[in-house]
């Protein structure tokens, strides 16, 4: 088994470090004098210790005696004894661990793919024209990455079974090539040489969903320079078919496929990031889709989720705004159409985001990659589809892309985050 290698980098949090203890314990005895024929007095006071507890206890005992005999004798004791002990609450995430990787990583899937029950990391290392596999060793620490080549300037990465064998396989935009790569799961977490597929010009997004109810999943794209999208159907097999194209506005960056007007059908929506808004395309059945509808959101558009927020059985839509340093969240108002956006404040350049529940309350909240500021960002759901001003996690240089999924196996969602200015990825466990 190859050893994993990780460094520790400090985080900051706007709040109190969710290791933040401070306990003091201090015991005093007083002096004991005895008289017999002979007098002798001592004296012992000792010496205060600190402890680490989560409750706060005080306790004081006083005992006192006294013993006549034939000669004269007496005694007192008296002993005083105060503990306090104060422990801050956990703040959700601990220090991140860095794992290496290849150069210029993009982004990021956290998937089982040794059947193992542990997720595992894939990532995209783009200038490398690689992706990595790193193993889960257990504990939510990760093994060195296994490199699989693909072609040029590979950029988004899915993990999905496309070929009905139950193992997840990847699934790879290539942004220099115009193409899409499937490496097909080999077994115990190891992959066959790619498979190419052509779409359109700088594929910059990838989502891996059965879009004509065959069981079987499809590729949608996101072509940057074409503004398209891109439809490749599952031909059986792990094999796809020739493209279908629909054209979109202006440089679509993110794409994600889900069923945003309950007709039990995906639909695809996406940020124009050159147009500052999103578009959906309602799903008409026969895997053939409608002209998209477009909303306004912020300056730049780079990620989005797409995320039931406020507990109506709708999917709404979480957008990171590049350029102007905000969140948008467009709740779904029915049959497919969104109410206009609400901003939330974050940080510099958020460029990734996901929207988990991450404090067990039933509530998605969103967790984004604020790049500019070397953090991310975590905003608590308040609610009614509201959310909490962002409590923030130090990371590497640049990260770029986000998951949030439980590694460790303790029911608790942590966050892995692709520092691209570092060439690592980061993993943050929830404590």
């Amino acid at each position: 088994m190859l050893t994993p290698i990780f460094e520790t980098e400090p985080s900051t949090s706007s709040s109190t470090s969710p290791l933040s203890t401070s306990s003091t314990s201090t015991s005093t005895t007083t002096t004991t004098t005895t008289t017999t024929t002979s007098k002798s007095t001592s004296s012992t006071t000792s010496t205060p210790s600190t402890s680490t507890s989560s409750s706060t206890t005080t306790s004081t005992t006083t005992t006192t005696s006294t013993t006549t005999t034939t000669s004269k004798s007496t005694s007192t004791s008296s002993t005083t004894s105060t503990t306090t002990s104060t422990t801050t609450a956990c703040n959700y995430f601990l220090n991140q661990t860095n794992y290496p990787v290849g150069s210029t990583p993009y982004s990021v899937a956290v998937v089982d793919v040794n059947s193992d029950n542990k997720s595992d990391i894939i990532v995209t290392n783009s200038d490398s024209n690689n992706v990595g596999v790193l193993l889960n060793a257990g504990n939510g620490a990760f093994n060195v990455q296994t490199t699989y080549a693909v072609s040029a300037s590979p950029v988004s990465v899915s993990a999905v079974d496309v070929n009905s064998d139950n193992k997840p396989d990847i699934v790879v935009t290539n942004s220099g090539s115009g193409t899409v790569g499937v490496l097909l799961n080999a077994g115990s977490g190891t992959f066959n040489t790619q498979t190419i597929y052509t779409v359109g010009s700088n594929p910059r997004s990838i989502a891996v969903v059965d879009v004509n109810s065959d069981h079987k999943s499809d590729i949608v794209v996101a072509n940057y320079d074409a503004n398209t999208i891109s439809v490749l159907l599952n031909a059986g097999s792990g094999t796809f078919n020739t493209q279908t194209i629909y054209t979109v506005g202006t440089n679509p960056r993110s794409v994600v496929a889900v069923d945003v007007n309950s007709d039990n059908k995906p639909d695809i929506v996406f940020a124009n990031s050159g147009l500052n808004n999103v578009g959906v395309l309602l799903n008409a059945g026969n895997a053939t889709f409608n002209a998209q509808t477009t909303y306004t959101v912020g300056s730049n558009p780079r990620s989005l989720a797409v995320v039931d927020v406020n507990s109506d059985n709708k999917p709404d839509i979480i957008v990171a705004n590049y350029d102007a340093s905000t969140v948008s969240v467009l709740l779904n108002a029915g049959s497919g159409t969104f109410n206009t956006q609400t901003t939330y404040t974050v940080g510099t350049d958020p460029h990734s985001l996901a929207a988990v529940d991450v404090n067990n309350d039933n509530k998605p909240d969103i967790i984004v990659t604020n790049s500019g500021l070397n953090n991310v960002g975590v905003l608590l759901n308040a609610g009614n589809g509201t959310f909490n001003a962002q409590t923030i996690y130090s990371v590497g240089i640049n990260p770029y892309s986000v998951a949030v999924v439980d590694v460790n196996n303790d029911n608790k969602p942590d966050i892995i985050v692709v520092n691209q200015g570092s060439n690592n990825v980061g993993v943050l466990l929830h404590c």
